[in-house]
């Protein structure tokens, strides 16, 4: 679609006005650099040269604190893709007229331009994984591309270094405190550090929408497991018995240890062998692991199929 002046009804013209200039500074005839501020001058250069490149128009204001977390990515992204897009920044504030054509109603508002007309848009300060992923839709990445920060987080977790998960969740959160799927994921860093207060503290100030979600169910309930499970000592005092009481108790503190498989394994034995125990407990905990992992966790997948089969 093309980009329409609404008091004309008519495209803005990619056609260049006499006297504007390039896009940026740099020989005639070649590409404009990959990142350049928009305005009155070369606007209408932009949008002939997106007849041969793309150009993504980040509209932003200097007071809004959602374009001073989202500019800073857009620029990285920019050069990480190294003119597969030209990025334009177009100060709203300075440039009224020009935003009331483009149809920029708050900021940021980030817009696709390609053969002079609209592709697609975005508003708000998305975090960078997302920005990423709608990027993805238009370009290939990278082949460079370095590993994103959540995508950094998650592998420390999975590989147990819970301090340096809590740390690069602790800056997401800070750089995007509305991205509350970020706040949920500290909070299981925080479980895995062994600091159930502050990631039930976490949890309980999210609003009440994302605090009844699953993934933050599933962080709470890793929070009881951990209270639930018996100590070293306790599970010593055990010693070789293997009833039916012992084995929930050593499933239970191999959930609260992060070691599912094996506990789920034993759930599912205690089921067969004994599905009375404790009211049914082996099933219901069962469930409780699956709430934990995330519905499509490979464990939660694979476990709700065996426990299916199990039942019917």
């Amino acid at each position: 679609m093309p980009i329409v002046d609404p008091r004309t009804g008519e495209p803005l013209a990619p056609d260049m006005p006499a006297g504007a200039s390039d896009p940026a500074p740099g020989p005639a005839g070649e590409a404009p650099e990959v990142i350049v501020d928009a305005d009155a001058s070369n606007i209408q250069q932009l949008l002939e040269f997106s007849m041969q490149v793309p150009v993504l128009l980040g509209c932003w204001s200097p007071s809004s604190e959602p374009c001073k977390r989202l500019l800073p990515v857009l620029e990285k992204l920019a050069r990480e893709y190294q003119g597969i897009f030209i990025l334009a920044k177009l100060n709203i504030d300075e440039n009224r007229e020009i935003a009331a054509q483009l149809g920029v109603s708050s900021s940021p508002d980030v817009k696709l331009i390609s053969q002079g007309g609209l592709v697609d848009h975005f508003q708000g300060a998305l975090p960078e994984k997302e920005v990423r992923e709608w990027l993805g839709r238009y370009f290939p990445a990278p082949e460079d591309a370095p590993i994103s920060p959540e995508e950094q987080a998650a592998e420390a977790l999975a590989a147990g270094d819970a301090a340096t998960a809590r740390a690069l969740y602790e800056e997401l959160v800070q750089q995007n405190p509305q991205h509350y799927p970020y706040q949920v994921a500290l909070a299981r860093a925080l479980v895995a550090e062994g600091n159930a207060t502050d990631a039930r503290a976490l949890l309980d100030n999210l609003p009440p929408e994302e605090r009844d979600a699953p993934p933050a169910r599933g962080v709470r309930a890793s929070i009881e497991f951990g209270e639930e499970a018996p100590s070293a000592e306790e599970l010593a005092a055990l010693g070789e018995r293997d009833d039916s009481e012992a084995q929930y108790l050593r499933a239970l503190r191999r959930v609260a240890d992060g070691d599912y498989e094996t506990a789920l394994d034993a759930l599912l034995a205690l089921m067969k062998a004994d599905r009375a125990y404790g009211d049914d407990a082996a099933r219901k905990t069962l469930l409780r692991v699956f709430d934990a992992l995330g519905a499509d966790h490979p464990l939660t997948v694979s476990y709700r199929r065996k426990l299916f089969a199990l039942l019917y």
